[in-house]
């Protein structure tokens, strides 16, 4: 906390640079995709998605060549070329650009399962927000979330923001730093932070058993096996993916009463912690990142540094890419049309601006720090820096 974001990212670059193990001599793997599996926006089943079809091509190559220098220049070197079957795309930049955004809306979709909605997302608290789905996972499932994990990695080393939206909680177990068991479960799920705290400051038995009555009401609760009229809470949940489990063993046979309430709410908001901290899939995560990038560089980020490193600002700074605009052929900044331009973009919604950054440079973010703090005029640059604003090719049109 005490050193700049700006000194880390300094550091982080040059360790980058210098754990580069694809080197200029060898050819980047290449990768066939098929967008006619992907028609009209929808996928017809989750092998057929751009990132399960990326898993299983690039499972068999080491993940040693996906580690390239940094991305710079007009056409960088990227982790791996991507060739659509049918089409004929001059460069790699705008075809690696398009995948990663397009694997990004299949992640934060129904056609992959490795993401889930936060429940909170149902009440309009951080809505549109995901965590990684907190289930046992299979093998394949594992592979999975190893290639999610070498995906961040491949987006640091190509400085290309990822359009993710993952709640803190993803970050901060991504770095290693505990959860706060109760800002990040009200992040997450507050109809069950509500629920666990009413548990809680419950004064007397006569306010137990109106919130047993209330949710029994829900068909939540049952009878109490003493008293058969009487409502109660036997020791069990609902999982984050829906289904019942026992917080304790023979949980569906213990009722919660007065004397071990406390116990229940602990249990809840024990289950709902492991859940966010997903230690199975975060292993694979972690895994997947560490063979991309070394994983000691994540000891210096805090969560949210760990975020903007990966996935940027999830709204367009005009003022910021304006200053990092160079116009081309006799044009200035003072031309009426060009005056006009920035006018237009003014008036533009956030969602309105992220079309514009995708259909200039196929990307929806723009990197939270330019290269070119770290060098003279002449520093390599990455799109969308510096935006280029040229006149037409011919006369026609001027």
């Amino acid at each position: 906390g005490l050193i700049f974001y700006d000194t880390k990212v300094t550091v982080m670059n040059r360790v980058l640079n210098a754990t580069v193990q694809r080197t200029a001599d060898h050819a980047a793997p290449e990768i066939t995709l098929d967008p006619l599996e992907i028609v009209g926006g929808e996928i017809r089943s989750s092998e057929n998605s751009y990132f399960c079809q990326a898993a299983r091509q690039l499972g068999c190559v080491p993940s040693s060549q996906l580690c390239v220098k940094l991305a710079s220049g007009g056409d960088p070197t990227y982790a791996f070329n991507i060739r659509f079957t049918g089409e004929e795309v001059h460069g790699t930049s705008g075809s690696f650009r398009h995948f990663l955004w397009q694997v990004c809306k299949e992640l934060q979709s129904s056609s992959l399962s490795l993401l889930l909605l936060c429940p909170s997302s149902a009440v309009n608290k951080n809505k549109g927000k995901y965590i990684l789905t907190p289930s046992p996972i299979t093998y394949a499932e594992e592979q999975l979330f190893h290639f999610f994990g070498q995906l961040l990695g491949i987006a640091i080393r190509a400085d290309v923001p990822l359009p993710l939206d993952l709640l803190p909680s993803f970050w901060k177990t991504l770095v290693g730093e505990p959860l706060d068991p109760d800002v990040d479960l009200q992040e997450a799920d507050i109809l069950t932070y509500n629920y666990v705290k009413k548990f809680e400051n419950i004064s007397d038995e006569t306010e137990l058993e109106a919130l047993c009555a209330e949710i029994a009401s829900q068909h939540l609760a049952t009878e109490s096996p003493d008293c058969p009229n009487k409502p109660c809470c036997k020791f069990t949940y609902l999982s984050l993916t829906g289904e019942e489990v026992e917080l304790c063993p023979r949980g569906r046979h213990i009722p919660v009463g007065w004397e071990n309430k406390d116990m229940y709410a602990a249990a809840i908001r024990s289950l709902r912690m492991r859940e966010l901290q997903t230690p199975e899939c975060m292993t694979a995560v972690r895994a997947g990142l560490g063979s991309i990038i070394p994983l000691q560089l994540l000891t210096t980020l805090t969560p949210l540094e760990m975020e903007l490193r990966t996935c940027g600002l999830p709204y367009i700074n005009l003022e910021f890419l304006k200053a990092h605009t160079m116009y081309q052929v006799g044009l200035m900044e003072t031309d009426q049309h060009i005056e006009f331009f920035w006018s237009a973009l003014e008036m533009f919604t956030q969602e309105e601006l992220c079309k514009f950054i995708k259909f200039a440079c196929n990307q929806e973010r723009i990197p939270f720090t330019c290269p070119c703090k770290d060098g003279g005029p002449d520093t390599a640059h990455v799109p969308p820096y510096p935006m280029k604003i040229a006149p037409p090719d011919g006369a026609a049109g001027m």
